[in-house]
């Protein structure tokens, strides 16, 4: 078995929001607000927990999380967000 080094384990409950992790994306997810119709179907899919809503609508995408990933975009229904 090989040791693992301290940058492969989460000592601290909690503490994996320290690691702002948006700094290895490539592209960004941007919003056409005007083809937003508010289904909240990026907030469901984003495996990253990144993509916010308020009060029943699209609020923002926490940049300092995402990683470009993109499943945001290609699951959007009305084509809302692209990924520059």
């Amino acid at each position: 078995m090989t040791d693992l080094h301290i940058g492969a384990k989460i000592i601290n409950p909690g503490s994996s929001k320290e690691n702002k992790t948006g700094s290895w994306k490539l592209q960004i997810p941007v919003v056409d607000r005007k083809k937003c119709v508010n289904c909240l179907n990026c907030v469901q899919q984003c495996p990253e927990n990144c993509i916010k809503a308020k009060d029943d609508k699209l609020d923002y995408i926490d940049l300092n999380y995402c990683k470009g990933c993109g499943i945001c975009a290609h699951e959007c229904p009305k084509k809302a967000i692209t990924m520059k």
